[in-house]
């Protein structure tokens, strides 16, 4: 597609700015593991991102909506079948409950097999009066404050893949072979709803929706003489930041009877706020990649830098080519995303419009401790809604931090969790996580919201 204007290879990008990439100290071990990442089978196939393409497309029509989520740092010891399961099953369950309320179909993409690599605002982290490299994720080094621990290790990108693969197989196992328990809403935990801070109405609407999920699909399962797990074999699909571009670019390949490169480490890569700058890097390898491709906006991006990096990553205004994952902060979406929606409408773009509510609202507790507030977290996610709205758009989807775990590194929401427990499960070695509760409340928040429920500000 972009790539074919003869001045883009897969390592054209090193005649660029490359931001927040890792020094190595062994040039043959890195030449060694990037040869290796050559000769590896893709972790996912060209067919996989063609239809994920015309899916997105349909999605920045608003026929669809698109739900992502998953780790802040994928860790390799994620890679367990009860993890991964949890996280497929939560995302499953959202996706259940949006569809009900939209009537839509939803685009599901886990922010995992390959959310390995994280950016950094500091190049070494300080303990006492020792100073190391800053952890950068499983990918480039180890969390433990050991100067061993934090060397960066380029054969750390040959366990990164091998994780990468081993997870993407179990998932295909799971969604090919159905979920009957994930499909029947009446199987589902909603005890957190019985506690006492949480509102009668609350309760009830939640019941409500759970029953008439259940009434559905059984009706669905009546129709046939097949059920329901086989009428409703899922599509999922993987995504992650393409932060180091070493790994990234090693699998990125032609395939047959197709005139296209594809970065075949995930369907859909992304390029973060930190990383966006025209002239840079990631954008040089982003705009000649066929695959779909996400775009952090944050506070800091103006209308013309926009404008600029629609132009360069999508010259044919392909529909769904570019996801705009805006991610400003509850106080600043209404000074920060109107403009942004008018430069695009200004151009020939068609995009989706993606909302990250987690980002912008990480806060410290009075003993340092990073964590999120379920309901600023929602109030980021009314304002996007209702400025969409407010210009005769839509929201076309939304990007979280979650897991299917019962931790506590997030406050509020119906399950309760508060400051004083974030102590009680806080295992995320980045950015505190929506729990699976938070993570299903807030799935029938969205239903609600952008369902036939009329708009409300406000929070529970």
């Amino acid at each position: 597609m972009t790539a074919m204007d003869g001045n883009w290879s897969p390592m054209s990008w090193k005649q660029h700015v490359a931001l927040q990439q890792v020094v190595y100290d062994d040039d043959d071990a890195v030449r060694e593991a990037v040869q290796r990442l050559r000769m590896f089978p893709p972790l996912v196939t060209s067919w996989g991102i063609e239809r994920l393409k015309v899916l997105m497309a349909e999605a920045a029509e608003g026929r669809r909506f698109f739900l992502q989520g998953g780790a802040c740092a994928e860790m390799l010891s994620d890679c367990r079948p009860d993890i991964i399961t949890n996280k497929l099953k939560i995302l499953l369950q959202m996706s259940l409950v949006i569809t009900h309320g939209l009537k839509k179909p939803v685009i599901r993409v886990g922010r995992l097999a390959g959310q390995y690599a994280k950016p950094r605002s500091c190049d070494t982290e300080t303990i006492g009066d020792v100073t190391l490299p800053s952890y950068r994720g499983d990918l480039i080094n180890r969390c433990e404050f050991t100067a061993q621990a934090r060397r960066p290790d380029p054969h750390r990108m040959i366990d990164a893949y091998q994780h990468a693969a081993l997870t993407l197989n179990f998932i295909r196992s799971l969604t090919e072979t159905g979920f009957a328990d994930l499909h029947h809403p009446e199987y589902w935990d909603l005890a957190f709803l019985k506690k006492d801070h949480v509102a009668q109405e609350v309760r009830e609407k939640y019941e409500a929706m759970a029953t008439e999920l259940s009434e559905a699909l059984r009706f669905m399962e009546a129709l046939g003489d097949r059920s329901v797990e086989d009428l409703s074999r899922v599509d999922f699909y993987c995504s992650h930041e393409a932060l180091n571009l070493l790994y990234e670019s090693a699998q990125t390949r032609t395939v047959p009877r197709r005139a296209a490169y594809y970065d075949l480490t995930t369907h859909m890569p992304w390029i973060g706020d930190r990383t966006r700058d025209p002239n840079g890097a990631h954008v040089e390898f982003m705009r000649g990649i066929s695959n779909p491709i996400g775009i952090k906006v944050g506070p800091s991006i103006k209308p013309s830098e926009l404008r600029e990096l629609l132009d360069i990553l999508d010259p044919d205004s392909v529909p769904g080519r570019i996801t705009l994952i805006t991610r400003f902060g509850a106080d600043r979406v209404e000074d920060c995303l109107p403009k942004l929606i008018d430069v695009v409408r200004s151009t020939e773009h068609k995009v989706v419009w993606v909302c990250d509510p987690m980002h912008g609202n990480t806060t410290q507790t009075s003993t340092g401790q990073k964590t999120r507030n379920f309901n600023e977290i929602l109030r980021e996610l009314d304002t996007c809604i209702n400025v969409h709205k407010a210009k005769y758009g839509y929201l076309c989807g939304v990007h979280f931090e979650l897991t299917g775990e019962h931790v506590t590194e997030c406050i509020g929401g119906a399950s309760g969790v508060s400051e004083c427990d974030l102590d009680l499960q806080y295992t995320t070695k980045c950015d505190p996580r929506l729990n699976w509760e938070q993570a299903l409340e807030m799935a029938f928040l969205i239903a609600e919201r952008l369902g036939s429920t009329p708009l409300r500000n406000g929070t529970l």
